[in-house]
């Protein structure tokens, strides 16, 4: 039958799209199920048994709809982050969270600054709304802030997307380069800083919160999908301003929070002891993905987020093929998009027996090329 016609024009020009093929596609398209899954950048070490508990408990009140004022969890962040409870949104993962910040900026024609091969669900929103994307290249594989502001002023830009540390590179800024950079965006800029991968950082990559606690056009995004391993339950969260976070109420879905989430979030923030535990199981895997790496001849780079960015040595074409050869021996990975970046491929951290696989299948791989 035809589609429904009476769409918006903006609507009937986009393509239908999903920014990342999922592994149940591949799954689907194999006939049988992943051995290994590592291109997601999920935690396969998986949330605390602390957390496990309390989704088991709020599974019973699972008919009742979650308080849309999420009160509990922003007196939790704030206490956690030393900061105030209105200084914080919470929404359905920092996609959801980046959809509604560019709903607020973006019109149709609206210039909006991103990096040349950056996180694309941001861009997928940008296109959305009807926005100009407008991108810098990278610089050694981590974005470049100079250029970023650069391109922000000349193109009098509402909205500057830059996340650190990176995805897909794995790369990141200091605190105090990152401090300086979000001092140095326009007034009339709104700058999302995306600090998803924050947790597994080095412990100078983040400016203190109070740092940029004041400046009403900063916007902090967080998510309990990485190192917490909760990126089914889909809770992220957003820090700024009390008058810039109030903006989030005009159009979020203040029904959206599913009540399970909310309970496995406060649980995750309450056991600080297992995410230290998860972080040192992450060093140790993304150690092993440098020496599997670098045992077959590439060149793993340095990384502050839960996955390691492999350079190939060759081009996206080569890349592809050793992403699509892994994918034939079970083994999911991801690649970046673009050029030159899509010269390398992108393995999360995991467990040891993904690790094993890991090992076996691509000298395997490599060899067929």
């Amino acid at each position: 039958m035809p589609a429904f016609t009476r769409l918006t024009p903006l609507i009937t020009s986009l393509p239908s799209t999903v920014p990342f093929v999922g592994p149940e596609a591949i799954e689907r398209q194999m006939g049988k199920p992943l051995a290994a899954r590592l291109g997601a950048n999920e935690s396969g070490f998986g949330p605390a048994p602390s957390v496990i508990e309390a989704i088991g408990k709020a599974a019973l009140d699972t008919w009742k709809y979650t308080d849309p004022e999420n009160f509990e969890l922003k007196e939790a962040l704030a206490a956690h982050l030393g900061c105030k409870a209105d200084n914080i949104a919470v929404g359905e993962g920092v996609d959801s969270i980046l959809g509604m910040i560019v709903r607020m900026v973006v019109e149709p024609g609206t210039p909006v600054i991103n990096s040349f091969g950056g996180y694309p669900t941001f861009n997928y929103h940008v296109a959305g709304f009807g926005g100009k994307l407008v991108t810098v290249p990278y610089e050694n594989d981590r974005e470049n802030p100079a250029a970023l502001l650069e391109a922000a002023r000349r193109e009098n830009a509402p909205l500057l997307y830059f996340a650190n540390p990176d995805n897909p590179m794995g790369s990141w800024r200091s605190a105090d380069e990152v401090e300086a950079f979000a001092k140095a965006v326009p007034e009339e800029t709104l700058l999302v800083l995306d600090e998803a991968y924050i947790e597994c950082a080095p412990a100078d990559a983040a400016p203190s919160i109070a740092s940029l606690i004041d400046r009403p056009n900063v916007i902090r995004t967080r998510t309990f999908s990485k190192a917490y391993g909760l990126a089914g339950a889909r809770v992220g969260y957003a820090i700024g301003t009390p008058e810039t976070i109030r903006t989030f109420d005009k159009i979020r879905n203040h029904f959206g929070m599913a009540r399970i989430s909310v309970a496995a979030a406060l649980a995750a923030l309450k056991d600080q002891a297992y995410l230290q535990e998860v972080l040192g199981k992450i060093a140790i895997s993304k150690a092993r993905i440098g020496e599997i790496t670098r045992a077959n001849g590439l060149t793993p780079l340095p990384s502050a987020t839960n996955f390691v960015a492999v350079d190939c040595g060759r081009d996206g074409d080569y890349a592809r093929a050793i992403v699509n050869g892994l994918g034939a021996h079970g083994v999911f990975i991801r690649m970046p998009g673009v050029a030159p970046l899509n010269r390398c491929i992108r393995i999360s951290a995991g467990v040891e027996s993904d690790m094993a696989k890991l090992e076996e299948a691509l000298p395997q791989v490599l060899k067929s090329l």
